[in-house]
């Protein structure tokens, strides 16, 4: 096992990110999801200059992003979309990406079980058509039912991942499976050897290590069931805009360069763009929580 992180969860330059990530003891990076923001020569440049491998990439599925969408045209510019995100990741050397299948923030289907199944199902088999093509891994997400009706635990996107191919697999988020299962190491265990990645935050969605997950235990059921790959930090702090706040200069008051779809997606998750000085001491404290537990 290794630690990773996102960079999805704050706006700014890539080399920043390394940097932060590099002098924390992180050995990879699982790039945010927008192919457009990146032209894949000169981010591995960027990485190999950092030594900072790419690990995968995650689908941000905002806006019309859906591979359950009712709407066939809908469907394919998502599996379109995927498509690019797997196409960058090759480029950069990764190795995964993180499919959510369905809109984040959408909790209204849009026809029946049997209809959805076969539209979700359909469209995941050809992002993995074209992820074997390209050499990368697909790793099916749930996340918890306040994000997504659709799939919220891991017997759930397994369930998936059997339908389109023994070789497509599940990436669990702690923070999510400790709203969702019935037990968290059942849970690991039942997914197994078909556990392509992890995300990591606590039951708060800070850094690891500010909340009650036991990590000793997870760590030691990760490792229980052969896991081997990262721990990707994707911890969503959560803005307290009351006289109790504990972290009173968490927020970016001038955000710059971020889009306002970007910009959305993090305040649809109960966060806001945070400072430089808070979000390098969640990386730091993630850091010095899980790397221990890893070696």
């Amino acid at each position: 096992m290794h630690l990773s992180t996102h960079n999805w969860m704050r706006a700014e330059p890539l080399e920043v990110t390394l940097k932060r990530i590099k002098k924390f003891g992180y050995e990879s990076i699982e790039i945010s999801g927008e192919p457009e923001q990146y032209k894949t020569k000169e981010t591995r440049a960027l990485l190999k200059e950092h030594g900072i491998r790419c690990w995968g990439s995650v689908t941000l599925m905002l806006g019309e992003r859906n591979l359950a969408a009712k709407d066939q045209g809908q469907r394919e510019r998502s599996v379109k979309y995927v498509k690019d995100v797997l196409t960058m990741v090759s480029e950069l050397d990764g190795e995964i990406i993180t499919l959510v299948p369905a809109t984040v923030g959408k909790v209204v289907p849009d026809g029946t079980e049997a209809e959805e199944w076969g539209w979700v199902v359909d469209a995941t088999r050809e992002c993995f058509t074209h992820a074997k093509k390209v050499g990368v891994r697909i790793a099916v997400e749930p996340l918890n039912r306040f994000e997504t009706y659709l799939f919220n635990r891991g017997a759930q996107a397994l369930a998936l991942a059997d339908a389109v191919s023994p070789e497509c697999g599940v990436c669990l988020d702690a923070y999510h499976i400790h709203m969702e299962e019935f037990n968290v190491y059942d849970a690991i265990r039942q997914v197994g050897k078909r556990l392509f990645d992890f995300h990591v935050a606590d039951n708060n969605r800070f850094a690891a290590g500010l909340g009650q997950i036991d990590w000793p235990k997870i760590v030691r059921t990760l490792k229980e069931v052969g896991y081997d790959g990262a721990l990707t930090n994707e911890f969503v702090a959560p803005v307290d805009r009351t006289p109790a706040a504990p972290y009173p200069e968490m927020v970016e008051r001038n955000p710059v360069d971020i889009s306002p779809e970007q910009l959305k997606f993090i305040q649809d998750h109960g966060s806001s763009v945070l400072t430089e000085k808070f979000y390098t001491d969640q990386m730091r404290i993630t850091a010095e929580t899980l790397l221990p537990l890893i070696k």
